[in-house]
């Protein structure tokens, strides 16, 4: 097949529509993005292989994903789109912990945006996070106090990372860490990317209480590095949808839940 030269000349914005398009549909395969873009199979795959260079998606046998794996940790883009109901509903249950005049931290989650979204009317309050869009969020809600969190900066976490952030963790100490992870199971918590678990037994060692908010998506599932066992959590908020399975387990542990 002869290459258009329209395929040559905007391959920055194909790659854009194509990342949006894996957004909205979680996996689909080349064949498809082809057929959709009206291009080689070829260009493709070179598409696919520079969002993977970029680390936004993951390819796989005759396709490509934003989904999370064992290894890959999603492009924030994906994940404030998943689960957002959860989410929100999780977010509304821990917002009850909540009391004006305290120090909170929050990790660079999804799921803790979504309790920041409700920090309005706790003012005032004290607030710590590595999460650029939970710090815009922030910076602009009367009687919060922001403390940004800097470091190194990730774009496909959209957060700062590494050791200048682990030391600004150090040099605090908080009522209460709200958080989240890739994945829950056997007693543990689990994440792809040793850099985010650094920085997240940091912040569970900063915090007088730690708060686990995971969607049922997230329970009974592995990831490569092993962050924390769930006996390290004073409480672990979750949604309806969590499988019984999954329940017995956290109960078996002695881990202390509440469901959204």
């Amino acid at each position: 097949m002869t290459s258009d030269p329209t395929e040559r000349s905007r391959p920055a914005q194909r790659q854009a529509e194509i990342f949006e398009h894996v957004l909205q549909h979680g996996s689909v395969s080349a064949n498809e993005l082809a057929e959709l873009f009206h291009v080689s199979l070829m260009t493709i795959h070179r598409d696919l292989d520079e969002l993977e260079r970029q680390g936004v998606v993951r390819k796989h046998r005759g396709g490509v994903s934003a989904q999370p794996s064992s290894v890959f940790e999603s492009n924030v883009s994906y994940r404030l789109r998943a689960a957002r109901a959860e989410k929100i509903a999780i977010a509304q249950k821990a917002r009850q912990l909540i009391e004006p005049g305290m120090a909170i931290m929050l990790d660079d989650s999804t799921t803790t945006l979504e309790l920041a979204r409700l920090l309005e009317d706790a003012a005032p309050i004290t607030v710590m996070t590595n999460f650029l869009e939970t710090i815009k969020l922030l910076s602009t809600i009367r009687g919060v106090r922001l403390l940004a969190l800097g470091g190194d900066y990730f774009p496909t976490h959209d957060s700062f990372l590494g050791v200048p952030c682990i030391d600004a963790i150090e040099a605090l100490r908080v009522d209460m860490l709200f958080a989240s992870t890739s994945a829950v199971s056997g007693g543990y918590t689990y994440h792809q990317e040793q850099e985010i678990v650094l920085v997240k037994r940091a912040m569970i060692r900063a915090a007088q209480r730690s708060v686990l908010m995971v969607d049922h998506t997230k329970m009974g599932r592995v990831a490569l590095h092993r962050l924390a066992p769930l006996s390290d959590i004073d409480l672990v908020i979750t949604d309806s949808q969590a499988s019984p399975e999954s329940l017995v387990e956290m109960r078996e542990n002695g881990v202390r839940y509440e469901i959204a």
